[in-house]
């Protein structure tokens, strides 16, 4: 059947999605990133490449007591932390994807399947041009968030697990590119790699979701005492999400003393936390509408 997905795991009921209007649009806005960017040599001095509100010290004294060489020297040290985690998370999603595009059932969308792995390829690779262009280096992928927790549940619980991860990385991720494609602060090839990721990844949070939404319904029928375990995993993993853009090898980059301490303190700090709570609301809307929100925490 055209345009429909069938998900067979071990342990798991066949999850059926009907894909046709995505595949429709992966097909129809294909373009080529190879050739459509225009990398500039130099980007202008002055410019901060990561939006000043976005930063992991806007709004709290520590932005205030830097100078404004350090302010923008961290908004460019936090925007090459912020595309190296793209760089690590699309690597986790795309290995993901692949162990399953193979299987018998998932022939109905192979081209589908084909387009999301080529983007994410795609997103990648600009990713890291920008990095090594600009900045010179990636950051290294830090420490994961242990899943110890959620090992003991069932195959239908874990398989879940693994397209929430990628639905949260997904959607925290397009909250900030949707905010920097329109800032007019920024350099026009900052802005532009954070228009086409938008533009993209609102398809992949589109199937995300329904994928999520499937499996979790089948948690729900089979084993309900699953559900606020994984409310509590996925709660961690938003925080652990949001910690990890708090990167105090970019802070010493920038030239700012004591990182570790600064770090703390941020994380800390309410502005910080309130900022926190904006980035998620929309993820958190929707695991609360789906059943698995922080509500259910036991």
């Amino acid at each position: 059947m055209e345009g429909v997905l069938v998900v067979v795991v071990r342990g798991v009921e066949p999850v059926v999605l009907d894909l046709g209007r995505l595949e429709n649009l992966a097909e129809s806005g294909y373009y080529n990133p190879y050739s459509m960017f225009d990398w500039p040599d130099v980007i202008e001095p002055d410019l901060p490449w990561m939006s000043e509100s976005l930063t992991t010290l806007a709004g709290t004294p520590m932005w205030d007591e830097l100078s404004r060489e350090q302010q923008v020297a961290l908004t460019r040290f936090e925007a090459i932390n912020f595309f190296s985690l793209n760089i690590h998370g699309i690597r986790e999603l795309m290995s993901e994807v692949v162990m399953r595009i193979h299987e018998r059932t998932y022939a109905g969308v192979s081209e589908f399947l084909h387009h999301f792995i080529g983007e994410e390829n795609e997103h990648m690779w600009f990713f890291a041009q920008f990095c090594l262009r600009y900045g010179g280096k990636l950051y290294p992928a830090q420490p994961a968030l242990k899943a110890g927790s959620v090992d003991h549940l069932s195959p239908v619980a874990r398989e879940l697990i693994v397209f929430a991860r990628i639905l949260i990385f997904e959607e925290i991720v397009d909250y900030y590119n949707a905010h920097m494609a329109t800032d007019a602060s920024l350099p026009a090839i900052a802005r532009e790699i954070n228009r086409v990721h938008h533009q993209d990844e609102s398809r992949h949070v589109a199937f995300g979701r329904m994928i999520f939404t499937n499996l979790l319904g089948q948690v729900a029928e089979r084993d309900a005492g699953e559900v606020p375990v994984i409310a509590e995993y996925l709660e961690s993993y938003l925080q652990y999400s949001i910690a990890t853009l708090y990167n105090p090898q970019a802070y010493r980059d920038a030239g700012i003393a004591d990182a570790l301490g600064v770090r703390r303190r941020a994380l800390a700090h309410p502005v910080r936390r309130a900022a926190h709570d904006e980035v998620l609301k929309r993820t958190r809307k929707f695991l609360s509408r789906a059943g698995v929100g922080r509500e259910v925490i036991k």
